[in-house]
């Protein structure tokens, strides 16, 4: 970004009046100077807050208060938000629900953008994204966000977007080369890295070294350079986790949570030890230099498996069979074209999948294009009726001028983005392989056209991703359209700019864990991996970086019946751990070594042995398991009168 389109905070009416008020809010930091007994030597505390509040959920009964303190060492400033021990507005959230969101000793450095939201009705709150990672937002119910961006103001630099007057930028002012989620393709780039590297969001050279293949890098990189405006950084949280997800480790955290050993505002209980002195360069440095040697892992003793999981497929399992034919199917049709019996159906496909040449067909019907009960003529109809409406959608984006886009940056940047994705996804395909490719350019105007057809979720990179495959197999642009809107309905809530979507099903995904194994569910809190963040690319794009595209459209379509769960993807997860957990906590691995790990399994799992173990741990799991999920984690059936993946960006919980 130029320096001519960054603005200072001197305009910003909020920071001016928080710098009006130096009497009091300024006053009020800067007596909160005191240490507590937790607080090491020379730092001293510039700005506390209570009451600050975070939603694990989108309930808005459900919530987790906290202080939030910004704290000065030397140079360096620090966030912390604490929960309060023992208090909370609902039972079902225990400390130790309450600890995996708890933010200690967060340094600025790592701080990219601050965005801050005023509702028109109701309580400010700011999304803080730290290394690619957006943290849960902070509601402040008693006022304080304009003090608290005035203090961050007074002890480092940070700048408000030229774009966007909500979004503070914080260290990083240069345009990033926007990425996809290709970044998460090659699971051996992970290895070369070293721990200075991961936790640097700054190493621009690094990040970009690992986004695309045969040589593609070097064409989008001149590209960008071509281009006289870039997009504003930080622009789309969402864009930002997408980007940096795998640069999230555990090596980035543990370096900077020394700077008080109070694990809850309340209770000063003993944290595990760790480095004293953690904010020392040097001393990073010895330890970035000695993560790079490599250890052979000992071997440990590995606490038995509960639910002797090599022989629970056997028994709640059942084995696969094979694809749904061309004869087979038509026997779940009437006369008329209607499915006789759409739940003998979807048990059909989930212990076989469809044979390939029939995909196109029965697709339509699982991704909600022609409901079940419709007859031939009907679905000809749909089909008429559909079309028309698409290219209605079509002609909002395609009858925008260069004088209106000038005025229309929305419409510029989402299209930029769409621009650079789609000619990199998936070009390993047939389908999609070559220059000026027809099936590339109808990807670009389905997802064009999305963003005009549902204007507050937009487009957010890894959407690309889901796409491919529905028109790979539809092989038409309006009917893949509609079935690519049918499974964001359920999918939608993973693009979420608060990460509400992903941070639901990784809650449900501890929880399932912990059900189903407490061991493996302990050592991963022992080793502060409980956030199961190494399962995000998993989760975010439906394992479709793990398996070849044949694999890939077979677990789809199996998830896609919604039997014997709506959630079955987060039991898959499990069973994909469970068959690893020997090795993993046999040779005691770290978040960083377990993030490894995970993404070189990519192409390495055994589909249906997997899908037998999952249904295995769904089916034992039952009721318990279902109560574990909270209401309305993806992927949900849509709700009737409204879709659950609306933005929630300037509305009140």
């Amino acid at each position: 970004m130029h320096e001519t389109d960054i603005h200072d905070l001197s305009d910003d009416a909020d920071y001016a009046a928080a710098s009006k008020q130096g009497s009091s809010s300024m006053t009020r930091t800067d007596s909160s100077k005191q240490r507590s007994s937790n607080d090491p030597k020379d730092a001293e505390i510039v700005y506390l807050k209570d009451n600050v509040t975070i939603h694990p959920t989108q309930y808005a009964a459900e919530r987790i208060s906290g202080r939030l303190k910004l704290v000065k060492q030397g140079s360096s400033l620090f966030m912390t938000w604490i929960p309060y021990k023992g208090q909370s507005s609902n039972t079902r959230l225990s400390a130790r629900d309450k600890n995996l969101y708890t933010i200690r000793a967060l340094p600025f450095s790592d701080i990219q953008s601050i965005r801050r939201h005023t509702p028109t009705i109701g309580w400010q709150y700011v999304i803080v994204v730290s290394s690619g990672l957006a943290f849960p937002p902070l509601y402040f119910y008693s006022g304080g966000v304009r003090e608290f961006l005035a203090t961050i103001k007074q002890h480092v630099l940070i700048v408000r977007s030229s774009e966007d007057a909500n979004l503070f930028l914080v260290n990083n002012f240069q345009d990033p080369l926007q990425r996809t989620l290709s970044s998460l393709e090659l699971p051996g780039s992970l290895a070369n890295r070293t721990p200075s590297s991961l936790g640097s969001p700054s190493d621009g050279n690094l990040e970009n070294n690992h986004i695309l293949e045969d040589g593609q890098l070097r064409s989008v990189q001149q590209n960008n350079k071509q281009r006289q405006k870039s997009h504003d950084p930080a622009r789309d949280i969402s864009i930002q986790v997408l980007e940096k997800f795998s640069l999230v480790t555990r090596f980035a955290r543990e370096t900077t949570s020394q700077l008080f050993r109070e694990s809850l505002v309340d209770g000063h209980g003993p944290t595990e030890k760790r480095r004293t002195n953690w904010a020392s360069k040097d001393h990073q440095s010895q330890e970035m230099v000695s993560n790079d040697v490599e250890i052979v892992p000992k071997r440990v003793h590995v606490p038995s498996d509960p639910l002797e999981f090599d022989k629970l497929s056997l028994v709640w399992g059942q084995p696969r069979q094979h694809p749904l034919g061309l004869q087979e199917w038509s026997s779940f049709l009437d006369s008329e074209g209607r499915i006789v019996d759409p739940d003998a159906l979807k048990k059909r496909i989930f212990y076989g999948g469809v044979e390939h040449n029939l995909r196109k067909e029965v697709w339509t019907f699982l991704l909600g294009y022609y409901s079940y009960d419709s007859t031939y003529a009907e679905r000809e109809y749909v089909v008429s009726v559909k079309r028309s409406e698409y290219e209605t959608i079509k002609t909002q984006w395609q009858s925008i001028s260069p004088e209106q886009a000038k005025r229309f940056t929305k419409f510029r940047e989402r299209k930029g983005l769409i621009d650079k994705d789609v000619v990199r996804t998936d070009r390993s395909l047939s389908f999609y392989e070559g220059d000026d490719n027809a099936n590339v350019r109808h990807m670009h105007d389905i997802l064009l056209t999305y963003s005009f057809y549902n204007f507050d979720l937009g487009y957010c990179q890894g959407m690309s991703d889901l796409l491919s495959p529905i028109l790979f197999i539809l092989k038409d642009e309006s009917e893949a359209f509609w079935c690519f809107v049918s499974l964001l309905e359920r999918l939608g809530p993973n693009f979420n700019r608060d990460q509400s979507g992903m941070h639901s099903q990784l809650f449900a995904l501890s929880k399932l864990v912990e059900l189903l194994d407490s061991p493996l569910h302990n050592y991963f809190k022992q080793n502060d991996c409980l956030n199961y963040f190494f399962c995000f690319r998993w989760i975010l794009i439906q394992f479709k970086r793990e398996f070849e595209n044949e694999k890939t459209l077979r677990l789809w379509e199996v998830l896609w019946t919604h039997y014997p769960s709506e959630h079955l993807h987060l039991y898959i997860c499990i069973a994909i751990l469970k068959r690893h957990r020997s090795k993993i906590m046999g040779e005691q691995m770290d978040f960083d070594t377990l993030l490894k790990f995970i993404n070189e399994l990519s192409g390495q799992i055994d589909l249906d042995p997997v899908l037998r173990e999952a249904e295995a741990l769904c089916v034992y799991a039952g009721e318990n398991g279902a109560a574990s999920i909270p209401p309305g984690t993806p992927p949900s059936l849509p709700i009737q009168d409204s879709s659950m993946y609306h933005q929630q960006d300037d509305e009140v919980l």
